[in-house]
């Protein structure tokens, strides 16, 4: 029983550990950033550099909307205007509809030459590329 117990709490320790852990590497494998359960968004100092939504909006540090990413992965600036967008298979677009990368499934954040530029570990495909691509976070 006791051998039991010991092994479900290491599982539950393991599941919420994978949960929290939302990290966001270079192409060097330095992590440069975090998102976490929350949706707050803290930099490689793990300072707070601002926070996404479950409803997809996207504020700075003083709780300024800067931007909003929809249910459909268009992505827009504060003035409402559509700065890209990112498809279900993470492919990511600017404005004009030209690919400029892609969140792979497997967290590998690619450039539109395909160079891998980063990865994202257990972030949403969504999240990544707006991390990545759309500079809200920057």
């Amino acid at each position: 029983m006791r051998t039991r117990v010991i092994i479900t709490m290491l599982a539950l320790i393991g599941i919420f550990q994978f949960a929290g852990a939302q990290t966001i590497r270079d192409n060097s494998n330095v992590t440069i950033g975090k998102i976490e359960r929350d949706g707050t968004v803290r930099n490689a100092g793990n300072i707070k550099i601002g926070s996404i939504s479950s409803s997809g909006e996207i504020r700075n540090t003083g709780n300024i909307l800067i931007g909003k990413i929809d249910s459909n992965g268009k992505v827009w600036n504060k003035n409402n205007s559509q700065l890209g967008s990112i498809d279900s298979d993470g492919t990511v677009k600017n404005a004009s509809n030209i690919k400029i990368g892609k969140v792979e499934s497997n967290g590998s954040v690619k450039n539109a030459s395909n160079i891998t530029i980063g990865k994202a570990e257990n972030v949403s495909t969504k999240h990544a590329a707006l991390f990545f691509f759309f500079g809200f976070f920057k």
